[in-house]
């Protein structure tokens, strides 16, 4: 859990105003470089565009507020996508509803996913199992590696970066969370380590 703005902003009350600039520059930049990404996350998990938006937007103004806090933590990429899950689930919650997720895309990433083979039962199993729901019962780090690496795209380096974590780890919770969708899903699942990087 984060640290309470009332808490963050009595603690750096007194910076500097040219240091205060600085900051506020730096975190431009890193919005103007990580919204496109949150964008697609948060319309994936709420549904539209206007409210990924309105998500997206609360996220930046709460990383924004605390921003001296974030560039202290050992990763801020880290730091920002925890901030933005956390407004995801906020306002998923305060709708009482769960994330979005089932478009044509995501199916096509779950295919790249799972292994060249099982495409075509794939197809036929998506229709009738909540592959969703297969995926939202991933442990919660698992779910962050598959939807930015298979649903979002990014390369390995990007995902390690974003959670924190090493490309071992990344390739770990792949390999994890192929064979317990395989599983889920009564797919045969042959750990070929081939498509992780």
């Amino acid at each position: 859990m984060l640290p309470p703005l009332d808490d963050f902003h009595r603690h750096h009350a007194a910076l500097p105003r040219a240091r205060s600039g600085r900051l506020a520059l730096t975190f431009e930049a890193f919005h103007d470089y990580h919204r496109k990404l949150w964008m697609r996350f948060a319309h994936i998990q709420v549904g539209s565009r206007s409210s990924a938006e309105a998500v997206v937007d609360a996220a930046c103004v709460r990383l924004k507020k605390t921003w001296p806090h974030a560039l202290l933590q050992e990763s801020v990429p880290q730091y920002a996508w925890q901030v933005l899950k956390e407004e995801v689930h906020r306002w998923l919650a305060e709708r009482r509803l769960e994330p979005q997720v089932g478009d044509a895309a995501y199916l096509t990433a779950v295919q790249k996913l799972l292994m060249h083979e099982m495409r075509d039962e794939l197809r036929v199993i998506s229709q009738e199992i909540g592959l969703y729901a297969a995926i939202s019962a991933l442990p919660e780090r698992q779910y962050d590696v598959i939807l930015l690496r298979f649903l979002l795209g990014m390369g390995e380096a990007e995902v390690a970066e974003y959670l924190g974590i090493d490309g071992a780890t990344v390739r770990s919770h792949i390999r994890h969370a192929r064979r317990s969708l395989a599983k889920q899903l009564h797919i045969p699942y042959k750990d070929d380590k081939e498509g992780e990087n």
